[in-house]
């Protein structure tokens, strides 16, 4: 036990904080707020040129189908193309195609730029993650990556804010310029990245992965944990609605909140015991969140499930990433991180649909009781992986 911790202290003295960290940080944080400005406010500029609920929807699916594609070949473009110049060419796409949106002058074309604004958000999120990977330490690579995921907490706090008082103060076309502005700096960021290659990839056997088998395990668990998450994401604000429950856009804060507090010491937990002492108690929590969901019948009981889920999943997502990672080798770190993001997306997509044909017949109720359930499965697989790899040890 003693040896554990001396080990563990030596681990923890090696730099974490270095510039291209902190840029990737910046950069990665800057992505993820003008995805999250375009949440609220693209569904308001569907409506005003013309289109439909149904074609809102399509609009918002086509953006995670471009995103789940394109991953698949994040392995292949990594051996023939520096990882830093894909990152700017994802960062660059999204860049142009949020401009575009203001020149769509009917859903059709709005779904193809969608289409291709997916796509470069899906290179982009892929490498970034891999980029960060290489740049922190090995043996602090769980708190590394919860501290990388601070900076999405924050976009995701604020973005939609943001994107509401743009579009309330200036309209669609300063939200969409200011939204490329923002992109801008994101790329700037990602120039003064000084990235270093500690290993040579292997051109041969390197191919397009459907996905990577070696992270199937813990990617199928995210696919959970994006399944229901999809339920708050889609329905929370209908559900608050009939409950009669005030400031909606505070449950959302206060789950960004207890994300953010969490990922200060998840990280080193894992670095220094391994995935079961984020994963287990974070299913638990999250469990819990919706169970205080589903029987709320107050605002302060609102909160309370708000920020018990958000402390669970604040801590299961990075930590099932940094598990990925830590599964393959550095240069099959893009196909893992392409199985964990689409499993992920995989989730959300498809959870929305699902969970919104339960609603539809039953109640909004009906969705987060689905969403316990999720997290039941969640346990129990995860109990019976480590009880046979105990047995096999």
């Amino acid at each position: 036990m003693q040896q554990e911790v001396q080990t563990y202290k030596k681990m923890s003295s090696e730099k974490l904080w270095s510039l291209p960290y902190v840029f990737l940080m910046v950069s990665n944080a800057l992505l993820f707020m003008v995805f999250e400005m375009m949440l609220p406010t693209l569904p308001l500029f569907v409506r005003t040129i013309g289109g439909d609920a149904a074609q809102i929807g399509l609009v918002t699916g086509s953006f995670t189908l471009s995103a789940i594609l394109v991953r698949i070949f994040a392995g292949v473009l990594a051996t023939k193309i520096n990882k830093k110049y894909l990152l700017i060419i994802g960062v660059a796409i999204c860049t142009l195609t949020t401009g575009a949106y203001y020149l769509a002058p009917n859903v059709s074309i709005l779904v193809a730029i969608r289409l291709v604004n997916g796509a470069g958000f899906g290179l982009a999120s892929t490498y970034f993650a891999t980029i960060v990977a290489e740049v922190i330490p090995k043996e602090r690579r769980g708190e590394g990556i919860g501290y990388f995921g601070v900076g999405e907490t924050v976009a995701i706090s604020i973005g939609p804010m943001i994107g509401i008082m743009l579009l309330d103060l200036y309209g669609y076309q300063r939200l969409f310029l200011g939204g490329m502005a923002i992109l801008l700096l994101s790329i700037m960021s990602i120039f003064l990245v000084k990235r270093k290659v500690t290993e040579e990839v292997p051109l041969q056997g390197v191919r397009v992965k459907l996905f990577e088998k070696r992270v199937f395990f813990p990617s199928f668990l995210v696919f959970f944990t994006g399944f229901a998450a999809s339920g708050i994401m889609s329905y929370l604000s209908l559900y608050a609605l009939d409950k009669n429950f005030e400031q909606v856009g505070l449950f959302f804060f206060t789950i960004a909140i207890a994300s953010f507090i969490v990922r200060f010491f998840s990280g080193s937990l894992f670095d220094k015991y391994g995935p079961s002492i984020i994963l287990i108690p974070g299913a638990i929590l999250s469990l819990l969140g919706f169970f205080v969901l589903f029987n709320a019948d107050s605002n302060p009981s609102f909160f309370i499930a708000a920020f018990l889920y958000g402390f669970g999943f604040g801590a299961i997502f990075p930590a099932i990433q940094t598990w990925c990672l830590n599964l393959v080798e550095e240069h099959q770190h893009e196909d893992a991180m392409a199985s964990f993001y689409n499993f992920f997306d995989i989730g959300i997509g498809g959870g929305a649909v699902l969970l919104g044909l339960l609603a539809a017949k039953y109640s909004y109720q009906a969705v987060f009781l689905v969403a316990m359930i999720c997290y039941i499965f969640f346990l129990m697989m995860y109990t019976v992986y480590k009880f046979r790899k105990n047995m096999i040890k």
